[in-house]
């Protein structure tokens, strides 16, 4: 009998082993998660920045100038034309994904927007900039204007006056 008692349970080598497999799982799982979270964090700042920019675009459009906006605050804050005329949302964010903030000014003919990207991985997900007829960051195929700043890239919808509106 005391034989069989003994082969009842798992052994501390067989436990041991599990654990192993279980870490070694999760650790894979953990990274892949990281990997499509960071990228979902940096296509919501660039879709932010789109939002913005389509707003500043709309604003020329009904106004034929941008407003005068010296920061990225002025433009998302509920007092900003562009919330109170409906051209972008009004919860905004002033932060980027990464807690970093967004960076922005507009005048008379031309406006520019950026956000620092993901500081952890700036070779694949660098700045972020758009601009009258220009919107950089993302990757091949993205971001590139036609020469003299004019055209949009493909996907960009409604890229603002041409040249800046000069």
């Amino acid at each position: 009998m005391g034989n069989r008692q003994r082969q009842r349970g798992f052994s501390l080598m067989e436990l041991l082993i599990a654990l192993m497999i279980i870490g070694i799982i999760a650790t894979l799982g953990i990274k892949g998660y990281q990997k499509y979270s960071d990228a979902a964090r940096y296509e919501k700042a660039r879709y932010t920045i789109k939002v913005v920019g389509e707003g500043l675009d709309q604003f020329y459009l009904a106004n034929g100038r941008y407003p005068d906006l010296t920061t990225w605050d002025a433009m998302v804050s509920a007092g900003s034309p562009l919330v109170q005329k409906n051209m972008i949302p009004a919860d905004t964010p002033a932060l980027d994904p990464w807690g970093t903030p967004y960076e922005g000014k507009s005048g008379k003919g031309d406006y520019l927007l950026k956000c620092a990207g993901d500081p952890h991985n700036p070779e694949e997900r660098g700045e972020i900039t758009r601009a009258p007829g220009r919107f950089s960051g993302g990757g091949a195929g993205q971001g590139a204007a036609a020469p003299g700043g004019q055209g949009a890239p493909a996907g960009d919808k409604n890229p603002g006056p041409a040249g800046g509106g000069k």
